[in-house]
């Protein structure tokens, strides 16, 4: 269960995704509400109730809001993450929407009691609702990733002598105590570990590795060209290099032919890395 939980989850990375889906979440709770009647709702009669249950739509899309808008800052995020997140939003729709029945629909006086009731309720609504999300959102994603990344992936293939024909300017990185100076196709990857950065590059035809004591945004100060690129808060990748891509629900996985593991694209990197691997080999 705690492997399960550790698994990483895409969480929403622009407020634009945010308001989609908490509007589209806000909707399902309406549907369900006015398709299913629960808690009593069939046995409540007037004239506007449908009209009247729809504040709690807009109550459960202002949590999720709300929520996301917060959780939107953290850098890792997993699927306990993603529970705990949604637990929250339960929560705090089960007190507004407590708020809202005992204020302007019952009319009664407030309880600690009655909170309760509304706050199963308002588990018993969500649970069913946040699974669909989850469920639901994983395998779009997956699905849009896997279809670029085939799509990508065959421009690359057809594509292969495109890098061969660019101009490829000297490179010359500086640290403290170290100078190196290598062709810009040559280089092929760098990996963040703190303070420190590896650095592989292509030497007498070779793959070499040098440790040097920079971070990583120092280091792409340096690196920075139109092919080489951060495509992960700990990866910078030359893009020429790239030979397949991978898709899955957190992003997509690069392939280069001089190593033999992948290289991560985090979403937030997304919009930057995979049009210029579509735009560049063409």
């Amino acid at each position: 269960m705690l492997s399960f939980a550790a698994y990483s989850y895409p969480k929403s990375e622009s407020y634009k995704e945010i308001l989609i889906s908490s509007a589209s979440s806000g909707i399902l709770i309406y549907l369900f509400l006015i398709i299913f009647q629960p808690f009593g709702t069939e046995n409540f009669h007037h004239q506007y109730k449908y009209l009247l249950l729809f504040p709690y739509s807009v109550i459960f899309g202002l949590a999720f809001f709300i929520t996301d808008s917060i959780v939107i800052r953290f850098k890792n995020w997993n699927i306990g993450a993603e529970l705990l997140k949604l637990t929250a939003i339960i929560f705090l729709a089960s007190v507004l929407s407590y708020f809202y029945n005992t204020l302007f629909l019952s009319r009664v006086s407030l309880s600690f009691t009655n909170y309760l009731y509304m706050f199963l309720y308002s588990l018993a609504v969500g649970i069913p609702i946040s699974a669909i999300y989850i469920l639901s959102r994983y395998i779009y994603l997956k699905n849009l990733h896997e279809k670029t990344a085939w799509e990508v992936s065959q421009q690359l293939v057809a594509h292969p002598e495109a890098s061969a024909q660019k101009f490829h300017p000297a490179l010359i990185i500086t640290t403290n105590n170290t100078e190196l100076k290598i062709a810009a196709d040559h280089f092929i990857y760098a990996q963040s570990m703190e303070n420190y950065c590896s650095l592989f590059f292509i030497e007498n035809k070779e793959v070499k590795k040098l440790l040097i004591r920079t971070t990583l945004s120092g280091l792409l100060d340096q690196v920075q060209t139109e092919s080489i690129k951060k495509c992960h808060r700990s990866y910078i990748v030359n893009l020429d290099k790239v030979k397949n891509v991978r898709g899955n629900a957190q992003g997509y996985k690069l392939s280069l032919s001089e190593i033999d593991f992948e290289i991560p694209v985090s979403r937030r990197f997304i919009s930057l890395i995979i049009p210029k691997l579509g735009v560049s080999k063409v």
